[in-house]
């Protein structure tokens, strides 16, 4: 499983023109399910990302977790997509729809995260908190 986690003042997803989710400070997850995860890879990488100290403190030191802000994730299996070989990328270590999705839903369940609309054509909108987008494994 691969999140890319981005620190947010803001992100919305709509499909089709229609605003689906969106949250205020927090984090915008894209999350990347791979043919070889498990339940037990969900709920790891789901406690990581809220776990994770990314939030200026009281002294401005990029050391404070998540708390009381939000996560929006979005299903995202292109981040298993591989072009080392030609222009044209291989998506073969992205898990299935039918795999992937009860995975995903699961993450975000586990994460108290707010959800796009698995396998849509989404428009994802976000307005960057600063440099600090992290790619994370599990």
């Amino acid at each position: 499983m691969r999140a890319l986690v981005q620190r947010v003042s803001s992100a919305s997803v709509s499909v089709d023109g229609e605003l689906v989710s969106s949250i205020g400070p927090g984090l915008l997850v894209l999350l990347g399910v791979a043919r070889s995860d498990t339940a037990e890879t969900a709920v790891r990488l789901a406690a990581k990302v809220r776990a994770l100290r990314v939030f200026r403190d009281e002294h401005g030191a990029i050391n404070e977790a998540l708390g009381q802000r939000e996560i929006l994730c979005v299903s995202q299996f292109t981040l298993y997509g591989d072009a080392r070989r030609g222009n044209r990328p291989s998506f073969v270590e992205a898990a299935p729809g039918e795999q992937a999705q009860p995975l995903y839903e699961l993450f975000c369940e586990q994460a108290r995260a707010r959800q796009g609309v698995f396998g849509a054509d989404m428009a994802v909108a976000m307005v960057g908190d600063g440099p600090v987008t992290l790619m994370l494994e599990a």
